[in-house]
């Protein structure tokens, strides 16, 4: 995975420099996006990896099946292509995503939750979740009766364990030590 992400993060560099540049973060966004859900296609798979297809006609190919690109969105697809560097478009679009929320000052904060959250509980958490990361934050909240209570949250690369089993564990841990 981190072989993947050094590969892709150049591309995803410098896309976002070139969409930032052209005031078209969110058309870019979209752009990568559908590249990437592309390049996972089965069928898709199999012309990429066909050796006896060149860079070009590759490329060609994958725009057909992508839709409306602008030039630029295209010669970045023909770049990959020329580099065999295609299959990398789904990291390469969440690292491109990842540099955007951090542009705009954003941050998507996944909860999981042992029952739903009132409207309350979500702007509560929102507000508080803002100040702590000094961001604007996006709340997703999903439910996992599996849990005793409390919540889980993941918000980039830090996750708060607030559950019930959690703090139960973070305590047999502390008595044992």
């Amino acid at each position: 995975m981190a072989e993947l992400s050094t590969l892709a993060r150049p591309y995803a560099k410098a896309a976002f420099a070139h969409a930032q540049q052209a005031s078209d973060l969110n058309g870019w966004s979209v752009a990568l996006a559908t590249a990437a859900v592309v390049s996972q296609n089965e069928k898709v798979g199999e012309l990429l990896d066909n050796p006896q297809l060149t860079s070009e006609v590759r490329a060609e190919k994958f725009l057909s099946v992508c839709g409306d690109f602008n030039p630029s969105q295209q010669n970045f697809i023909k770049l990959l292509a020329e580099n065999h560097r295609l299959p990398l478009l789904p990291e390469i679009s969440e690292l491109f995503e990842d540099l955007k929320a951090q542009a705009e000052a954003t941050l998507e904060v996944e909860v999981i939750s042992a029952r739903p959250l009132s409207d309350e509980q979500s702007q509560r958490l929102t507000q508080a979740l803002s100040k702590k990361f000094a961001r604007e934050v996006h709340l997703h909240s999903a439910v996992d009766e599996n849990l005793l209570g409390g919540a889980i949250i993941r918000a980039g690369d830090t996750v708060i364990d607030g559950t019930v089993r959690g703090r139960l564990a973070k305590l047999a841990e502390a008595m044992n030590s």
